[in-house]
């Protein structure tokens, strides 16, 4: 999916077309089924006749993400949700990104371009929104499905993103055992801690956002070749999902060339487009955001592994056959005055 990144005025061919109230709410209701970190949903959208901006919403920001670069992966994904909607509608997607300077929360303007029919490829990925979900139980047996993770390389690339795999036992090593440290480490930080009870929701929440307690992991889940991932339990004994079984198929740390606003905007569009691509296969991945929370350790990671760009996400994909989706806000709740 290779759209044109393009001021909307100077875009040849664009279409012009007005936007339907029944069209933006299903473009927005798709855009929501976007990846977040720990759900949150910080995204919010104003539409006009012609176009859908979108918004980041401070007020979902994690304490631990004081420059707000995991809210920006976040709507990124959003972004991309977006733009796969208005394909479904048979237009090209034109949108700016971070359009105005002086509205550091207008992260993207989108729009009608030229008429273009959705292809197959993309009619699959879009097909797998609403089963895609973080996976954090176990996985299948089994490989990936032959040429997948060549096919998720390329998707990353389309949205300026490269996505580096593990594949040799000293390189996953090195990563393992920094992920581990730092991870240990930030489950004892309080506002890290702060932000899992406030994103945690028990057995009889009825909210639309957070982790709900069906996902949260056992409390002890070390288990060879997996990730260690986040204690969002807190002691509370709702952890009932096992992390054991079968190895992760792979591994693997999604890159952007530099580590500023723009990039985190792209790694959150290649995020997506890499999860809806596996779940159209029934490929789905733990996502490791706690070791990158530090620029240092994102450095120190990318030098450790010689890595040809900044890590922004750290991916275990493995095949499986059960969902466990969560719950978002439906569009009406999402709209900016």
């Amino acid at each position: 999916m290779r759209e044109r990144v393009s001021s909307l005025s100077d875009e040849p061919g664009f279409s012009r077309a007005p936007m339907t109230a029944d069209q933006v709410e299903y473009l927005i209701a798709t855009a929501a089924r976007a990846p977040s970190i720990h759900n949150t949903q910080p995204w919010r959208f104003h539409a006009s006749e012609y176009s859908i901006e979108v918004f980041a919403d401070p007020g979902r920001k994690l304490r631990v993400d004081p420059l707000g670069r995991e809210l920006l992966i976040s709507c990124g994904a959003a972004l991309f949700g977006l733009r796969l909607g208005i394909r479904s509608l048979g237009y090209m997607p034109v949108f700016e990104l971070l359009p105005d300077p002086a509205r550091l929360r207008l992260i993207a303007r989108v729009s009608l371009g030229k008429p273009e029919p959705m292809n197959a490829a993309e009619r699959k990925i879009l097909e797998a929104l609403p089963h895609r979900h973080t996976h954090r139980g176990p996985f299948a047996p089994g490989g990936l499905p032959a040429g997948l993770l060549a096919g998720l390389q390329h998707d990353a690339l389309a949205e300026g993103a490269t996505l580096a795999l593990m594949d040799r036992t000293h390189a996953y090593e090195r990563l393992a055992d920094i992920a581990t440290a730092v991870t240990r480490r930030q489950d004892l930080d309080p506002k890290a801690r702060a932000d899992m009870r406030d994103w945690t929701r028990d057995p009889a929440s009825h909210a639309r956002d957070g982790v709900p307690s069906s996902a949260f992991t056992a409390a002890d889940d070390r288990h060879r070749g997996r990730l260690p991932q986040r204690d969002f339990d807190l002691g509370r004994g709702l952890g009932l999902v096992d992390t054991g079984g079968p190895t992760p198929a792979a591994t693997a740390v999604l890159l952007t060339p530099g580590d500023g606003r723009g990039d985190w905007l792209c790694a959150g569009q290649a995020l997506h487009h890499v999860l809806a691509h596996a779940a159209s296969r029934w490929v789905f991945a733990s996502m490791h955001t706690q070791p990158l929370e530090a620029a240092a350790i994102r450095e120190l990671i990318r030098d450790r592994l010689a890595l040809p760009g900044a890590p922004q996400m750290i991916l275990q994909l493995g095949p499986a056959r059960t969902t466990s989706v969560t719950a978002r806000r439906p569009p009406s709740e999402l709209l900016e005055p």
